[in-house]
Parts: structure tokens; C-alpha cells; sequence
């Protein structure tokens, strides 16, 4: 993630390398909210993670960036544009649905950066909804399990951001009335072994750079009453 045209290790060098780490995860914060299925306690808890990553930034403040951004911090068609991608898929499916403003943000995305385009193409807006995409993804499995955690700081979310272990399934009661049955995420999430399998090499490699994983064990998942 270093500019070759720079001396390693240069202040431009480093001045780029957090520029592009404050426009990735600002991206992931964004498509993370982006279908308000976020609780108040979950906002709060990905809002303290920009924070622990960047001194001094605010949540508020950071735009969505736009494919100008985009390009300019990761290149078009480059490894590090792929991981880009590869990272904000895994944060719109960490709760096992794509919503359409989570669809059509991946979509943009993927056409500026000239990546996985082909892939997010072929798949509906609710590709995690139904048994007749499972053939779909396939492709998307073996597309994710190639993410590699290159910038701590994106490892640090993803590990806070997919549960640690599956959640277990509960009843929803109201008056002593069962209103509705919530199954655990490993059944409903057909991708949640390559999420599960994307936080064990996240934490592998923050272990390797004797990095902290900022209390990874809090990673927001579905609240329990």
C-alpha cells in the first residue's frame, strides 16, 4: 500500500497511506450503515472504531467517497482495488442480506474500480434470500476466500464487524406471545463460513504483526432482548 514513486517509509509515502486508509474506511462505515439496519449501540460501536483508527477524524465529517476518490487512492484494476471491493462485500453481507442501497453502492463501486464486475452483475439484490442462488454463489465463496487483511486497520474492522461465533437462535415474545423465530446466522448466512473464515485470518495476521485487534470480541452482531 506504498506509493513506488516515493523512498519507503517518505512522509509523502505515509501521508498517502493514511489518506487511503481514512477513504477505505470510510467507505466500509458508510455501506455498513448504508440500509439503516443498524441499532443505535452498533453505530456507536463502528463510530469508535473510526475513532481508534483515526485520531482526531469524525464519523460525520467523512464524505462518501466518490469513484474519482476511488480510483485515484486504489487504481483501476489493481490488487489493492480488488481487496477494497472483496472488503465491502464482506461488510454488506455480514448480516447474510444485500439491500438494494448496499447493491447499487457494491455496483458503483466495482464499475469504477474495473473489478468484480462481472460477479456482482450476476447476482440479485437479495442474494443471501433464496436456495435458488446457490449456484451463484459459488463463484462468490471462492472470490471472498481470497481477501487477504493487507492494512491492519481494515483487519481490525472486519474482525469487529463479523461475530465471533455463531449467534444463537431465539424467539422473539411479546406478552408472553412467540411473534416470530430467528434462526442462527450460520443457517440463514450461506456465506457465514467465509466470513467466519476471513476473521480467523484477520486475527492471524494482526497476531503476525503483533498488532491489537482493539477488543475484537465486541464486534456488533444481532441485538438480544
Amino acid at each position: 500500500m506504498t506509493d513506488p514513486s516515493s523512498p519507503p517509509g517518505s512522509a509523502r509515502d505515509r501521508s498517502a497511506d493514511l489518506a487511503r486508509r481514512q477513504l477505505w474506511l470510510g467507505a466500509l462505515h458508510h455501506l455498513a450503515l448504508a440500509d439503516g439496519d443498524f441499532s443505535p449501540a452498533e453505530e456507536r460501536v463502528l463510530t469508535e472504531e473510526l475513532r481508534l483508527e483515526l485520531s482526531g477524524a469524525r464519523w460525520e465529517a467523512l464524505p462518501l467517497p466518490g469513484a474519482e476518490a476511488l480510483v485515484h487512492r486504489f487504481g483501476p484494476a489493481t490488487p489493492l482495488a480488488e481487496a477494497f471491493l472483496r472488503s465491502a462485500v464482506v461488510v454488506a453481507l455480514a448480516d447474510g442480506h444485500l439491500s438494494p442501497p448496499e447493491m447499487a453502492l457494491l455496483r458503483q463501486w466495482s464499475e469504477a474500480l474495473k473489478v468484480g464486475e462481472a460477479l456482482l452483475a450476476a447476482l440479485p439484490d437479495t442474494c443471501c434470500d433464496s436456495d435458488g442462488n446457490v449456484g451463484l454463489l459459488e463463484g462468490l465463496k471462492a472470490w471472498l476466500d481470497e481477501l487477504d487483511p493487507v492494512d491492519p486497520a481494515v483487519a481490525r474492522f472486519l474482525v469487529r464487524l463479523i461475530p465471533a461465533q455463531c449467534p444463537f437462535e431465539r424467539d422473539v415474545r411479546l406478552f408472553g406471545h412467540k411473534l416470530v423465530h430467528i434462526p442462527p446466522m450460520c443457517k440463514i448466512n450461506p456465506l457465514y463460513e467465509q466470513l467466519v473464515g476471513l476473521r480467523l485470518r484477520c486475527l492471524t495476521s494482526l497476531e503476525e504483526r503483533r498488532e491489537s485487534p482493539a477488543s475484537a470480541d465486541a464486534a456488533p452482531g444481532p441485538q438480544t432482548p
